[in-house]
């Protein structure tokens, strides 16, 4: 991704390794800095800024409408979700400060207007993020293999105070191991033959030796994706032989209408997540790697990585704004907290309009100021158990901790 790398136009780059003659390209000045750096604009700017244009305005609101139930709504307050609230405040810094710099660069590549301290920022900023995204996503996994092979002990380790101190080693580990690839990067500035320097020349890119680089980025991506996602795809093939093996046992119709269905939706919601989250870093991943690993490029080589490039800035986005949509389609919790946020006038006429019934029980009820849907996170009621707060029904028995 141009934004995140600065990596040069590989068919540009291909041109120089020609020997094409610069003398003829001395002209003019912008002339000239197309040789050095490349054109000036992409050629994909209106497109790519439509699909991005489009992927900020989802991406914003839908995990701007995750923080705030889960800060607004105590019962949205569990370790779980505390997971998801750190993976939402990444997706927003990549959104709100990524998506705005790569757009701009995209159609004013150069000069770089920033100066040092910007560029090492956006640097570490995108590195940060990235990495406590892959570290966030794991975390919620490896908490979510404890609740389903061992509910007691995560019942009584898994707190918010432990959430959050794991979290703020996660997000501290992200910015220490940010700066190696900050460290070389910098300002770039060229120079005419004649020695004088080039007038708007400036680029933030790396400045120190290739090799340094591509040694960052392939050590990068096997701790902080490869090793992630293969723990990640064994807890969750784990988590599937445990619950398979458990709805092939008899049990009393408490733990069957109450635990499992909490247990299942919950994991099926966070399986969706992390496959999408693999499917959209895929190819971030393999335009970085692809980029490191070749050291001499031709035509159809630079033709593959400028469609791989495109490629994977759509999909990093897109994996920063998909996440909310996701806990709206697979957690009736997440649906009833989001309209609740929404439309909160609307609950009251919704009581009001469908009173319950003692011969018709309802699956939602209504607190103070939460909604509360006990289809998924608690099961269906038992007979003659009332619908009220301090039920020990309308909390997941075996977690204690559904998002």
């Amino acid at each position: 991704m141009s934004a995140m790398e600065n990596l040069v136009n590989a068919s540009w780059l291909h041109q120089q390794e020609l020997g094409e003659p610069w003398r003829k390209h001395l002209n003019s000045t912008e002339d000239y800095l197309a040789y050095l750096c490349g054109p000036r604009r992409s050629h994909l700017f209106l497109p790519v800024t439509v699909v991005y244009a489009l992927i900020f305005v989802v991406g914003v609101i839908g995990n701007l409408l995750v923080c705030l139930v889960i800060l607004r709504d105590q019962m949205m307050k569990t370790p779980t979700n505390y997971y998801l609230f750190s993976l939402a405040v990444s997706d927003l810094l990549v959104l709100l400060l990524g998506m705005p710099l790569e757009v701009y660069e995209m159609w004013h590549n150069y000069p770089f207007l920033f100066g040092p301290v910007g560029c090492y920022f956006k640097t570490a900023l995108f590195e940060t993020v990235c990495f406590a995204s892959i570290l966030s996503v794991t975390t919620v996994s490896v908490e979510r293999y404890v609740a389903i092979l061992y509910p007691f002990r995560a019942k009584l380790e898994s707190t918010r105070q432990r959430a959050l101190c794991i979290l703020a080693v996660v997000w501290g580990f992200s910015i220490l191991f940010s700066l190696p690839n900050a460290s070389v990067h910098g300002i770039k500035l060229h120079y005419f033959p004649n020695g004088s320097l080039v007038p708007g020349s400036a680029t933030c890119t790396v400045i120190k030796p290739m090799w340094i680089y591509n040694s960052i980025i392939q050590v990068t991506a096997l701790v902080f994706y490869l090793l992630p996602m293969t723990l990640i795809s064994v807890l969750y093939y784990l988590m599937g032989l445990q619950l398979r093996k458990d709805e092939s046992l008899e049990a009393d119709e408490v733990t069957a209408n109450i635990q499992r269905p909490s247990r299942k939706s919950v994991t099926k919601m966070l399986f969706v997540l992390v496959l999408v989250f693999g499917i959209c870093w895929t190819p971030f991943h393999i335009d970085r790697l692809f980029f490191s690993f070749v050291e001499e490029w031709t035509e159809p080589l630079a033709a593959v990585f400028n469609l791989i490039h495109v490629i994977s800035g759509v999909f990093f986005y897109l994996s920063s704004a998909v996440n909310p949509i996701i806990y709206n389609l697979l957690s009736r919790r997440f649906q009833a907290a989001f309209r609740n946020v929404i439309s909160p006038p609307c609950k009251r006429c919704h009581s009001q309009d469908h009173p319950q019934g003692p011969g018709a029980p309802r699956n939602i009820f209504l607190t103070d100021c939460h909604l509360v849907e006990l289809t998924e996170d608690a099961g269906p009621q038992v007979q003659g158990q009332p619908s009220t707060c301090n039920s020990p029904l309308s909390t997941a028995v075996s977690t204690g901790q559904a998002p």
